[in-house]
This record gives structure tokens, sequence and C-alpha cells, in this order.
């Protein structure tokens, strides 16, 4: 017996030896292997432990990191994961998106992600399948297009349904969920863009479409996966058809299901392809390939323009001088135009330079899409001497480039429109320091026509009401495929004096 205690002691002393040298290895490992701009990694597991501990404050924990590399650039590597390289260097995103754009493209492990939802619609595939695709988009997005869309959904759309909507919130002196608001118009807007149908989800007598709820399922979950600390588990769910994963195979059925609907039931001989599912059909294309087309531009449609809107007006009711100037600008182009619409005209739109900065600004400290990431088809080195592997994730970051102090300046956390324009006049600014709308081959087509969009809705309803924020606190800033506020935008709505 008491040789058992000695040989039990004698392996118990051995083992914490072990385990002792082990971490010593590590923390030295650790130590002289990383410094202050990478995060702490060990071998074998890489960053995991950091990656999980911060996995619900990613952008401001990227954003840290990124500030404190000289080359704005990191590189995270962690178990259950692909290395990736994450940048905030316009230089490197120049490179990426447009001078070796090849050699960038979205990749397998993108298209998985988002393959459920997707499929191969434009968002989601590259190479032919991607520019044939882009081919068919671009006549959408025409010069003639957009003033069609001004005057036949959005003046419509605004007059008759979220003017009176916002004029009885005035009335009741109740409480606005403005982002739900902008999401609905947004969606109908999108949906008689592409589908030439009619959702009527500003209709607040009834209750959120289940369409609408199902895209808002399939797009956060898929999102969720993109972010997960170890990309096995939603993948064993998957395959289990358990939890999220069961719940986000649903909410794409009916998503897909809703979609092939309308495309059978779509009725060419009296449509003069007035939307862009009528021309896809025209054209000969497939019911999959055309429902996953549509599946795309519907969630990049609805969900960008409106989140973008719903931080200016937030933004808004912090910088009264900056609402003032605004208005200043909106009603002397009111009186400059002469226009029979109820509404304004396209040309109207185009000048309104203050509003499209503001919307830019906007944009720069809270970009509807937080990040974006290809996948190398082959070994690299960025600008900034960063190595690249085969199959490496190479994410550029709006969300932090909008904070990068070298890009910005030390005023980089304030709200100032200002700050594009330059001896009075716009200025244009690089589209791989404020890649909102991408850059390169994969610019957003329906950057335009986003604009446009965003410019209507916030100049008539400026004109007309002011908000003030329930909250006086700062919304949280929640980074899916598209970003949201966390909870909403709750407003109190007022009439300004004289308007009608």
């Amino acid at each position: 017996m008491q040789d058992l205690a000695v040989s039990l002691f004698l392996l118990l002393s051995i083992s914490l030896w072990a385990f002792f040298l082990i971490y010593v290895f590590i923390y030295k490992f650790h130590r002289f292997s990383t410094n202050r701009s990478s995060p702490p990694s060990y071998p074998f597991i890489g960053c995991f432990i950091s990656f999980f501990k911060n996995r619900r404050r990613l952008l401001s924990w990227y954003t840290h990191l990124l500030s404190n590399s000289p080359s704005l650039t990191i590189v995270v590597h962690r178990l259950g994961s692909r290395r990736t390289v994450v940048t905030a260097n316009p230089a490197n995103v120049e490179y990426m998106l447009k001078t070796n754009f090849l050699n960038y493209p979205k990749g397998k492990p993108f298209t998985d992600i988002l393959g459920d939802l997707l499929g191969c619609g434009i968002f989601n595939v590259d190479g032919e399948l991607w520019s044939t695709q882009r081919k068919l988009a671009s006549h959408e997005f025409s010069a003639k297009s957009l003033r069609e869309f001004v005057v036949k959904t959005l003046e419509d759309e605004i007059h008759l349904r979220l003017i009176p909507l916002l004029q009885n919130a005035a009335r009741t002196n109740g409480v606005l969920d403005l982002q739900d608001v902008l999401g609905r118009l947004a969606f109908d807007t999108v949906c008689k863009m592409t589908l030439g149908t009619d959702e009527q989800c500003l209709d607040m007598s009834r209750p959120v479409p289940a369409i609408v709820n199902a895209f808002d399922m399939a797009t956060g979950i898929s999102a969720k996966r993109a972010i997960a600390p170890v990309s096995l588990a939603w993948k064993a769910k998957r395959l289990f058809n358990i939890g999220s994963e069961k719940r986000l195979k649903e909410a794409v059925q009916m998503v897909h299901s809703w979609v092939s609907h309308i495309i059978r039931n779509k009725n060419l001989d009296n449509n003069e392809d007035s939307d862009l599912l009528s021309r896809l059909l025209s054209a000969g294309h497939g019911e999959e390939v055309v429902r996953d087309m549509v599946v795309s531009f519907i969630m990049a449609g609805r969900d960008t323009t409106s989140a973008a809107m719903t931080w200016l007006f937030w933004l808004l009711t912090k910088h009264p001088k900056v609402e003032q100037t605004l208005m200043d600008e909106v009603a002397s182009l009111s009186n400059n135009y002469q226009t029979a619409s109820l509404g304004y005209g396209y040309e109207e739109l185009k000048d309104m330079k203050y509003l499209k900065a503001c919307l830019c600004e906007s944009m720069r400290l809270y970009p509807p899409v937080a990040w974006d990431s290809k996948h190398a088809a082959a070994a690299d080195i960025l600008p900034d001497g960063t190595p690249v592997r085969k199959g490496d994730r190479v994410t550029y970051f709006p969300y932090g480039m909008g904070r990068m102090e070298e890009l910005w300046g030390p005023d980089r956390e304030e709200f100032k429109p200002e700050r594009w324009f330059e001896k009075g006049e716009a200025k244009a600014v690089s589209p791989f320091k404020f890649p909102v709308f991408q850059g390169g081959p994969r610019m957003c087509l329906g950057k335009e026509m986003a604009f446009i969009q965003m410019k209507y809705v916030v100049a008539t309803v400026l004109k007309r009401f002011e908000f003030r924020a329930v909250s006086e606190s700062e919304p949280v800033f929640v980074p899916l495929l598209t970003a949201h506020m966390a909870g909403g935008l709750q407003v109190y709505v007022r009439e300004r004096r004289g308007q009608k």
C-alpha cells in the first residue's frame, strides 16, 4: 500500500511538472511571438481563447487591434477556423478588390455560409455566373430606370403610406420604432422593383408578414455562421437538423417557396418588363437561377438602405446644427426646382450634396455591412507586406476603417458631414478608403439607386417631421449580414410648424 502511495505521489509530481513546463513554453511562445497589435496566440489553438472571450465584441476588438498595427492589418489564426487576414489598409483593399481581383474571389468557404439562402445568386458566386448576372442586372440601374423608380415607386410609397403613418404617430404622441418602419418601407420598395408585387408592409394595422420574419431569421442565422468560434459546430447542427440550423432550414424553405410561387404565377404578357423578375424570365433563365438572383437583390435592397437611414436619423437627433443645415439645403432646392410630382425629382435629388455627405458620414461610422471577406485562390503578398497563403480568408473591415485616425484624422469618432467637402465643394473619396459599396469590378450596381432612395426618404420626411429619441444612450450596433440597431430606434414624432 505504501509503495502504491509513493508511486501515485511520483506520478502526480511528474504530471504537475509536465503541466508547468507546458505552461512556461506556451507563455514564452506567446510573449516572444506576438506584438501588441496581434491577438494573443498560442501553439495549436492559436488565438482561440482571445477570440472566444471577445466573440460578442468583435467589432471593437478588431478595431483596437488594427489601430495598434503599424500596417493597419492583423492576422487571426485560431483552432477550428482558417487563417484570416483582417485589414483596414486602403492599399490592401484596392489590391484585393481591383488590382489582383481574380485572386480574391468569394470562395467556397464564403459560399458555403450563405449558400443555403442565396444559392447561386449574384452576391454568392464568382466567375462566369457572377459576370452574366451582373450584366443582366445592370439595366435595372440606368439613369432612365432611376427616374422611373422615383416617380413610379417612391412617390406613392412615401406620400400615400409613410407620411400618413408618421402623421398618425405625431397626433397620438406614441412611440414609433423608426427602424421597423424604414425596414417595412424598404421591403415594400424592393419587392415592387424586383418582383412587381405590393406587400403592403407599411400597413401597421396588419402583423408583420411572415415572409419578413423568415428573411430576418435566415439572414441572422447565416451571419452567425461566419463568426462562429468553431465552424464545425454549425455544420454538425446542419447535418443533424437541430437547433438554429433547423430554424434556418425552415426559414429558407419559406423564402424560396414564396419567391418561386411568384415566379410561377408571373404574367409576362401584360407586364412589359417593368421589373427585374420580368426581365430575367424574358431572358429565358430557369426558375432556380431567377429565384436566387431575386432573393439576393431583395436582401441587399431591403436591409442596407433601411440600416443607413436608421443610423442617420438617430445621429440627426444628436446633432441639431447638422439637421438645420440639411433642412436649409432641402428648402433651397425646393425653391429652385419646379416639379409636378408630390415630392422631389431626380435632378433635385442629385443636387442634394449635403444630404449625401450626411449619409456618407453616417455610413462611415455605422456601415450597413461591417466587414466583407474574400478567399485567396493562390499565395500572395499584400502591398503592406502581409503574406497571404492559398485558402486564407482576407477580410476588409469598413467599420474599423471608419475609426482609423490614419484615414480620418483625430476627430474620426465625430459625426462631421463637412469632412466630405473641400473648399465648399463635394470631394471625391476613394472607394478603397470608404468601401461601403465595395470597389473595383464588384462595385455595388445599386449604389446610385440607394442614394436616390435614401435622399428622397430623408428629405421628404425631415421637411415635415422631427424626431426625438426615447433613449439618450447610444444604440448598440449589431453586425449581422447587414447591421442594425439592437432593440430598434424608438422615437417620438412631431410635425414641423407650418408644414402639412
